[in-house]
């Protein structure tokens, strides 16, 4: 039988223990994509959507999720995140956004899952500020770029 790290002797799920780690400077980097009408992209371009600073409502939305990823996924510890930032880049030939987040701590335990959460709520919230206009937007493309620290060292997907 495998061995599950979030699973204890008896099958049931358990949060995995820490405390017996060395604490080191941590960081994971995401990406995704939100792909919506050449019209749609144009008006967040141009600052005339509706509904006003698009950009900024999802980096606050982002960072905000980045932070509570412990209330939403089960069993991920919460922590003190020392950086969290979210970015986008404006892709017109594709007629689509590319969020990244950064996210960096110094702790026992890996940041994936809060820079994966930053860019899925950021992406989320650009969905939703622009669904009236654009319901046919597709989000995808959401991964983990890169992470640092901890005991397998440097990852990245650019390797």
């Amino acid at each position: 039988m495998a061995d599950f790290s979030h699973v204890n002797t008896r099958g049931e799920a358990s949060m995995v223990d820490v405390s017996g780690k060395a604490a080191s400077v941590r960081e994971a980097r995401a990406e995704g994509y939100i792909t919506m009408s050449a019209e749609t992209l144009e008006a967040i371009i141009a600052g005339e959507h509706h509904k006003g600073d698009v950009f900024g409502v999802a980096r606050i939305a982002g960072i905000q999720a980045a932070k509570q990823t412990s209330q939403l996924i089960p069993l991920c510890h919460p922590l003190m995140l020392s950086k969290v930032a979210v970015e986008f880049e404006i892709d017109q030939a594709n007629n689509r956004v590319r969020i990244e987040s950064l996210c960096k701590l110094t702790g026992q335990t890996g940041v994936e899952m809060e820079a994966l959460t930053a860019v899925s709520v950021a992406a989320l919230t650009l969905f939703d500020m622009c669904k009236a206009v654009d319901p046919s937007m597709t989000i995808d493309g959401v991964r983990v770029l890169e992470k640092i620290g901890g005991k397998t060292g440097h990852w990245s997907s650019e390797k």
